[in-house]
C-alpha cells in the first residue's frame, strides 16, 4: 500500500505544494528561496528514508516566519494523510544525533495529541540566511498538523550551525521510526483506545 501524500497550502502570506512518500530513498528536491531552511529539508529526507518534494513561495520581505511555519505545517498534514488509519506502523520513535561537538535529542508519538517542545540554547540569531528562533516554529507547526507529540533538545554544542542540523537530523530519524511499519502488528492500531 502506498503511503503517498500530496498537500497544496495556500494563505495570504504563502503557497506551498508539497509532495512526500514515506517510503521513499531519501531524495529531495525543496525550494523556499531561504537555502539553510533547504538544506534541513533535505536532511530530513534523507535521514528519514522519505523522498520529498516542496516549493514555497512567501512573503520573505515582512520575514521567514510565514514560510517556515507553514512549510511545516504543510509537511506534518502530509505525514497525516500519508499514514491514513496508522495501522501497524510504530507510532513512536527516538533518535540521539551526534554531530561533532554538538548532541542532540528527538522523540517523537503520533498519539493524535498535538504537543512541541523544543530546549535548545542557540546563541546565533541567524545560521547562513535562516533564523535560528524559527527552527521551533517549524517543529510547532508540523506536531499541530500531524497530531503528533515532538520534543527536540539540543543537549550540547559550540556551533549554532550544527546545533540546529543536528535538531533536524534527529528529528528526522526518530520520524523515521515512528512512521516504519511493524511486521508482527501489521493491522493493529498501536493504542489500546482503540483510536490515534
Amino acid at each position: 500500500m502506498s503511503r503517498r501524500a500530496a498537500i497544496h497550502r495556500k494563505t495570504n502570506e504563502t503557497d506551498i505544494r508539497l509532495k512526500l512518500n514515506l517510503d521513499g530513498r531519501g531524495q529531495s528536491r525543496v525550494s523556499t528561496s531561504i537555502r539553510f531552511f533547504d538544506h534541513m529539508l533535505d536532511l530530513v529526507a534523507r535521514h528519514g528514508a522519505f523522498d520529498l518534494e516542496i516549493t514555497a513561495k512567501g512573503d520573505l520581505d515582512v520575514d521567514q516566519h510565514h514560510t517556515v511555519e507553514d512549510v511545516g505545517i504543510a509537511l506534518g498534514e502530509a505525514v497525516l494523510k500519508a499514514l491514513g488509519s496508522k495501522r501497524g506502523i510504530l507510532r513512536a520513535g527516538y533518535f540521539l544525533m551526534p554531530m561533532d561537538e554538538t548532541l542532540a535529542a528527538a522523540a517523537v508519538d503520533l498519539s493524535g495529541r498535538p504537543y512541541c517542545v523544543v530546549k535548545a540554547k542557540i546563541s546565533a540569531k541567524r545560521v547562513g540566511d535562516f533564523q535560528t528562533e524559527l527552527a521551533e516554529d517549524f517543529f510547532q507547526g508540523f506536531a499541530q498538523a500531524a497530531r503528533a507529540n515532538v520534543h527536540l533538545r539540543g543537549l550540547y554544542g559550540r556551533s549554532s550551525h550544527h546545533q540546529v542540523e543536528a535538531m533536524f537530523k534527529a528529528f528526522a530519524r526518530a520520524l523515521r521510526f515512528a512512521v516504519s511499519r511493524d511486521k508482527r502488528l501489521r493491522s493493529v492500531l498501536p493504542s489500546t483506545k482503540g483510536l490515534l
